[in-house]
């Protein structure tokens, strides 16, 4: 005899980018979340339009919760955002590393691309990250999530664990907290 749920029902969710994951999420009444990497605002906008087109195919009264997820910074010193820059640009050049067979995996960390072999090669450029992820002051980031919050997204995950060292994760997340989330609350 196992305790029983307290809910009726558990929720399920789904992370979801292409048009057949939507139409599935919505069928089986799923949340969804989903990811635009390092893409553009116009990805998060694609996803949502992806969302509205599988619940009016689903047509089944059900509404999901639409979280949305970006690597996250808040700083507000240029040290600090010279840290978050260079952090998540190692990363990406660990993925890309994975994603070409280019380096051996050793201890379970990929080789890392010093950054300046990434430098002028657009998908590391610091402007289009900064532009696109969730990087910046806690004014720039409250801005930047006003605009996913007036597309409709209903949760926010804050991805931080981009490469910063601890310290700088906690600083990070403590700016967060106190400045950029009491203006939606």
């Amino acid at each position: 005899s196992c305790p029983k749920p307290l809910q009726n029902e558990v929720p399920v969710w789904v992370a979801a980018r292409s048009p057949i994951t939507y139409d599935y999420a919505m069928r089986e009444k799923c949340h969804v979340l989903s990811w635009p990497l390092t893409r553009p605002f116009s990805e998060a906008e694609l996803y949502k339009q992806r969302l509205d087109e599988a619940i009016a195919k689903a047509d089944n009264g059900f509404r999901p919760t639409f979280a949305m997820m970006r690597h996250a910074a808040v700083y507000d010193t240029e040290a600090d955002r010279q840290k978050a820059l260079d952090a998540i640009r190692l990363v990406l050049g660990q993925f890309e590393n994975l994603f070409r067979n280019a380096g051996d995996v050793v201890n379970g960390f990929p080789k890392q691309i010093p950054l300046e072999e990434l430098a002028g090669r657009e998908q590391y450029d610091p402007a289009m990250l900064e532009e696109n992820l969730l990087f910046g002051s806690p004014d720039t980031v409250i801005e930047k999530l006003k605009r996913y919050e007036a597309l409709g997204v209903d949760a926010f995950v804050y991805y931080a664990s981009m490469g910063l060292d601890l310290d700088a994760q906690k600083r990070s997340m403590k700016l967060f907290c106190d400045e950029v989330m009491p203006a939606f609350n």
